[in-house]
């Protein structure tokens, strides 16, 4: 046995025994206390779940989606869920072949299963979510006991890239749960094995994670500080050699996870095959994977932006690194392989994505929970030093007076800055309520060191978080989601055409859509906006009378007559107008827009 920080920590060899022993001569102690440790810490596992389902489930069911991932995945699975089509994801008229379709299949059965759009886009996430706490708190409880379980899974809900993204209807919270499944079936047969059962669980949610977001392959570089700690002959380590065909099986779950997806989409597009199909094919196994990242066409970031995403969005964990690293190093030179693979494959994940150009701070999301397991077992050692707690309890007073200091400036000065705020974001009316949230935040936060003070400084911190994602949840999210949605618009649209009038949209975004109730027709999303505008133009043509189309102001020049449409506002920063056959200038009537005539963005975003 040795001894972490004050604090004894069993091998897996030791523990094991320990078991053994204590069932072999279960008088050793007594059974009453036993008992009651097992239930004392089974109420405590539901309260940490449950605590964990109110902070990430408020709100739920109280917005839309807003920009600009969390649309572009509703509209898909709308789609989806309306076609019977959940094989070949649409975005629009057009095959979407940016992502897998896993994560648009499961918001579209949530909806199946709830319908309710508002809970079915956020569900997956939050499931996800939950599941991504509940792995880490295992693994935890096997590797070091149930305080460490406990510590780590709490880490992890503190976090701000952790809770952020859990109550966002997008795709990283999916992938991440589906990573941290394979981490964990790997662990629990690389640490504590043989288990191969688990071993073949891991391999499969990995397969699974690639036909998310084509990142599950990265679980499988926790073989290689498995295979350093093999060759160095590190301790306690369990015999693996041999079983060549339960090792195969790993690779044959690998495979049959992304059969599940490619096997039929190669059926089909076998069965039809087009121009359309091929393109759908080179782009998601080609472009959106090797193309995109050995040579990127947006996102750029430097080289050390990670460490930036670590020091900022890791937080408040991310504090507690420098106490953490000494804890980590004295246990890496004990050679003790359950620090060595977690943190070994967070430098491989971090590396690998710091190798392209392109990157997001979503990207690394999934070494988070990595992260926090190996903090599980050191972090309320690390807490008890007097400069960490003093750092926290700076962190609640900094971010507190920040909040607090900006709600009230906003309500009674109006800076320039606050102003610019409002206004980006249409708050409109709305905005005293939206700094009277800012004040009660910076309040609550600013009211936890009192409660608590320094010797109680995690608690603090924990609570302070749960106070921001309660208040973030139920009232700062759904009034910015509100104050951006394009609802008001559609219902404009909706009384200037009628019930019966056909609509058509140009140079759209995907919230667009999601605001009508009605069919709409729409001529591509990342076709150019002039080829968009011309085909409008000759559809329209077809039934004048009775045919709109509503396009983005910036595309109209020169061949929709402006006085002759119809203002709708502006929603997110956009200018709307609404135009019949008549507002169409002679020259462009037979839909010749010429090229460059018009901004020709499409529907090309920066996050694709």
């Amino acid at each position: 046995m040795t001894q972490v920080l004050g604090t004894p920590v069993e091998s897996p060899a030791e523990r094991a025994e320990d078991v053994s022993l204590h069932r072999q001569h279960s008088g050793s102690e007594p059974g009453d206390a036993a008992a009651q440790t097992q239930s004392r810490e089974r109420l405590q596992r539901w309260l940490l779940m449950l605590g964990a389902l109110l902070l990430l489930a408020a709100g739920i069911g109280l917005r839309g989606p807003t920009p600009s991932d969390e649309p572009r995945f509703a509209l898909v699975a709308h789609q989806m869920a309306a076609s019977g089509n959940w094989l070949i994801p649409h975005r629009g008229s057009d095959w979407y072949s940016d992502k897998p379709p896993l994560f648009m299949a499961m918001q579209a059965l949530s909806y199946t299963l709830t319908g309710n759009w508002r809970v079915a886009f956020l569900l997956p996430s939050l499931l996800s979510a939950l599941g991504t706490l509940w792995l880490v708190y295992d693994l935890a409880r096997r590797l070091w006991g149930h305080r460490a379980g406990m510590v780590a899974s709490l880490a992890l809900l503190c976090t701000v890239q952790f809770v952020f993204q859990a109550k966002r209807g997008q795709i990283d919270p999916t992938v991440t749960f589906f990573i941290t499944l394979a981490n964990v079936g790997l662990l629990r047969h690389l640490l504590l094995g043989p288990d191969w059962r688990a071993f073949w669980l891991g391999c499969f949610a990995a397969g699974l994670g690639v036909i998310t977001k084509g990142v599950g392959f990265l679980a499988l570089m926790m073989f290689l500080p498995w295979a350093f700690a093999v060759r160095r002959r590190w301790p306690d380590m369990p015999d693996l050699r041999g079983h060549a065909g339960h090792w195969l099986g790993g690779l044959l779950a690998f495979a049959l996870a992304i059969a599940l997806w490619m096997a039929p989409l190669l059926f089909y597009v076998h069965a039809y095959d087009s121009d359309v199909a091929r393109s759908y094919l080179h782009d998601i196994f080609f472009n959106q994977t090797v193309n995109r990242y050995v040579h990127p066409w947006n996102s750029f970031q430097p080289p050390w932006f990670y460490l930036t995403v670590i020091i900022t969005s890791w937080l408040p964990l991310s504090l507690a690194l420098p106490a953490l690293a000494p804890a980590w190093m004295e246990r890496l030179r004990a050679r003790d392989a359950r620090i060595l693979l977690p943190l070994a494959w967070i430098v491989l994940v971090i590396v690998f994505f710091s190798l392209t150009r392109a990157k997001r701070d979503v990207y690394i999301m999934p070494a988070l929970p990595m992260l926090a397991l190996c903090a599980g077992p050191y972090l309320e050692d690390a807490l008890r030093k007097r400069w960490l707690s003093f750092v926290a309890i700076g962190f609640l007073l900094l971010l507190g007076g920040a909040a607090l200091g900006i709600g009230v400036a906003a309500l009674g000065f109006h800076p320039a800055a606050t102003v610019r705020f409002m206004a980006a974001r249409q708050l409109g009316e709305q905005a005293p309520l939206w700094w009277g949230m800012c004040i009660a935040l910076g309040a609550w936060l600013l009211l936890q060191p009192l409660i608590f003070r320094r010797q109680r400084a995690g608690m603090a911190v924990l609570a302070g978080m749960a106070g921001v994602w309660l208040i973030w949840g139920l009232g700062m999210a759904p009034l910015l989601a509100r104050a951006s949605s394009p609802a008001t618009l559609a219902a404009r649209v909706e009384q200037t055409i009628g019930p019966h009038a056909e609509l058509a949209l140009v140079a759209w975004k995907e919230e667009l859509p999601l605001a009508f109730t009605r069919p709409l027709t729409d001529f591509g999303f990342v076709v150019p906006w002039h080829q968009q505008l011309a085909s409008a133009i000759r559809w329209q043509a077809q039934a004048p009378s009775q045919r709109w189309v509503l396009v983005l102001a910036d595309v109209m020049e020169p061949c929709i007559i402006r006085s002759a449409s119809v203002d709708m506002g502006v929603t997110s920063g956009r200018d709307w107008r609404l135009f019949r056959s008549d507002a169409v200038a002679p020259a462009c009537r037979q839909g010749q827009v010429p090229t460059g005539a018009v901004e020709d963005w499409g529907g090309i975003d920066s996050h694709r």
